[in-house]
């Protein structure tokens, strides 16, 4: 029997996928296979990659001593990223749909301190983006 929600089909969890990816092997061109969510998931992706220094310049500036992307965990970073790129530049996606989607993907590739952590994180910045890029 097969579970009705895989979350290898949640296009948040292809898109860490791919960061993470590309990340580790920044020469391989991106692939993006056919997905019901393909045009989302090619934006967010190549948007979170190419838009970097401005959103960790963004993540500074509201999150001050909070966040350190040198001392943060890869994974955890990769989705603050992320995240923050679809809060400032996805205006159709409601803020709410974006931090519970994060945050309910989160339990794919961290443990439970690091879920609370993300959570107050992106709520914090969720409260600060959007009324900067309105």
């Amino acid at each position: 029997m097969t579970s009705q929600h895989n979350p290898n089909n949640n296009p948040r969890v292809i898109i860490i996928q791919k960061i993470y990816g590309k990340f580790f092997n920044n020469e391989e061109d991106l692939i993006f296979p056919k997905h019901r969510y393909k045009k989302f998931i090619k934006d967010t992706v190549l948007g979170t990659i190419e838009r970097e220094e401005l959103l960790l310049e963004n993540l500074k500036t509201i999150l001050k001593d909070e966040f350190n992307p040198s001392r943060t965990d890869l994974i955890l970073k990769l989705m603050i990223l992320s995240a923050t790129f679809e809060l400032m530049f996805s205006h159709k996606t409601p803020i709410n749909v974006v931090v519970s989607e994060y945050v309910k993907i989160s339990d794919f590739f961290l443990e439970t301190a690091h879920k609370r952590y993300l959570n107050a994180i992106l709520d914090k910045i969720s409260k600060n983006v959007r009324k900067n890029y309105e």
